[in-house]
């Protein structure tokens, strides 16, 4: 959802328009009000198939301002301020926003006291005075934000070595600040890391300003381009930011533990080039800067937040893992920059649009350096297509996840099996078709939602002919269909599959 340019209405006027309003119509309204004020808070959601509480309707987010102070010790609560900016969509008498984890301690609605209470995982929030459909609020909640979590709910705030970082795929950025936590509701954001001297704060986007004072320093960072909550990323510890330039002139940067400066290097110095051979397949990187975050924490996964991609350090360190593998794994991240961060997925079961591109030029990439065949690949996750569908449902259609596991749904059909259906595509269409499609698509939705029916919408119109058919069986069906221009390839039994897992197989 594309955000309007914030131009807040004046609340006072806005009050004025309302009392006079349920004046005049009190007598008749009464009743209404009475039965509306005795409905006890409820968790909302915006109906999304996989997480059905997830998100909140009724007002559309244009901006964060997180505030975050980090005592040093990464097992304490963060004192934490987070603001805000957005329109409603409807006229609401309570705001429902995701927040799971964290004390509460004070909620302002434009300046002024307002109640609240939790339901589920939802912090609900009663404002003074109702809010009209189409008016900009403020909210302002007072909080801590809480690293450390129940064994079965993990994630968010991940710590490290020496710190903080955040990771919070799928549906736990709520579990750190409150938010309408659904990547349909994109928003701009602001942070302002506070920490004692000796640490480093970095935050997506690009520093805005740096205050030593008292022992601590505050940094603010900003990013104009909108961003999901999935996708934020605030890293607090004894680091280095390394920095570079990459393809015409954007600012490269690199946050990784002072002490393993040296050893990562030749890795980081890969990442110019490596834009730049993205921006041949589908165009110029979309944001204002990006990096490498080295985590030293065992999270196994690594994470495409916006403009700076969180990664295990052992990763780069481990020598059981061959350059190329890794390198293709970097690829994999940067090309989410594109496919899933620029152009977001309106709701989680357009997954396959994220995983599917970022594994197809994570393969091309081990195809054109290290002549690792894509075909191959392929053949072999055309061979367990079917025992991956089997699993976890068809690339468009996931089966929800079990036990609420916020990982449950980046199953291998996510990986393989979702590029498995661009390469049918690219066989069914041609190549200069699909190359077409796929510049189309990044250009056409950048910072913007998009859905697996725009893209086959948009398949359709690049390559001249109605597609659906073709999407039905390879997106919905519980079988695979035959693969274009190769009716040799069959499904293999379990016990002699050989199909490699994605590069990602235990995340995001």
């Amino acid at each position: 959802m594309l955000h309007t340019p914030h131009s807040p209405t004046p609340r006072t006027r806005a009050r004025t328009r309302r009392r006079l309003r349920a004046a005049a119509l009190l007598a008749s309204a009464v009743s209404v009000c009475l039965v509306a004020a005795s409905a006890p808070p409820a968790p909302l959601g915006v109906g999304d198939r996989l997480f059905p509480h997830l998100g909140n309707p009724g007002y559309d987010v244009a901006a964060y301002d997180l505030s975050f102070t980090y005592s040093g010790d990464n097992s304490k609560p963060l004192k934490a301020v987070t603001t805000i900016e957005a329109r409603t969509t409807a006229d609401l008498d309570r705001v429902n926003l995701d927040f799971a984890h964290g004390r509460v301690d004070s909620v302002e609605v434009d300046g002024e006291p307002a109640g609240f209470t939790t339901a589920g995982e939802d912090l609900v929030v009663t404002p003074e005075d109702a809010l009209d459909e189409g008016e900009w609020t403020r909210i302002t909640v007072r909080h801590t934000s809480d690293p450390v979590y129940p064994e079965d709910r993990q994630g968010g705030w991940v710590r490290t070595a020496d710190g903080l970082a955040m990771a919070n795929q799928a549906d736990v950025a709520h579990l750190v600040f409150p938010c309408n936590d659904h990547p349909s509701d994109k928003a701009r954001f602001t942070f302002h890391v506070t920490a004692p001297d000796g640490l480093t704060a970095v935050a997506n986007g690009l520093p805005t300003d740096v205050d030593r004072t008292g022992g601590t320093t505050t940094w603010t960072y900003r990013s104009p381009h909108p961003m999901a909550t999935e996708l934020a990323q605030v890293s607090i510890g004894r680091s280095t930011v390394l920095h570079r330039t990459g393809p015409h002139g954007l600012p490269l940067r690199d946050v990784v533990p002072t002490k393993h400066r040296t050893a990562l290097e030749p890795w980081l110095k890969k990442t110019p080039e490596q834009i730049a051979w993205m921006e041949k397949k589908v165009g110029r990187y979309p944001f204002e800067t990006y990096g490498l975050l080295m985590a030293d924490a065992t999270t196994g996964f690594e994470l495409e937040t916006q403009t700076l991609s969180l990664f295990e350090r052992e990763l780069f360190t481990e020598p059981a893992y061959p350059q190329w593998y890794v390198e293709a794994i970097m690829v994999h991240e940067l090309a989410h920059q594109w496919f899933g961060d620029s152009v977001s997925p309106a709701t989680w079961s357009d997954l396959w649009l994220n995983e599917g591109h970022a594994t197809w030029y994570e393969a091309l990439y081990a195809e054109e350096t290290a002549e690792k065949p894509m075909a191959a690949r392929m053949k072999a996750a055309y061979g367990a297509s079917d025992r991956w569908r089997t699993a976890g449902g068809p690339p468009a259609a996931p089966k929800p996840p079990k036990n609420g596991s916020k990982t449950g749904i980046f199953r291998a059909n996510m990986y393989d099996g979702s590029a498995l259906v661009l390469y049918a595509l690219r066989q069914d269409i041609g190549r200069p078709a699909f190359e077409r499609l796929e510049a189309a698509w990044v250009d056409r939705h950048r910072d913007g939602t998009a859905t697996t029916a725009d893209f086959v919408r948009l398949a359709s119109e690049i390559s001249g002919r109605d597609l659906r058919d073709f999407f039905q069986a390879w997106l919905y069906e519980e079988k695979t269909p035959p693969m274009p221009g190769h009716p040799d390839w069959k499904q293999t039994p379990a016990e002699k599959g050989t199909a490699k897992a994605s590069a990602k197989a235990h995340g995001e």
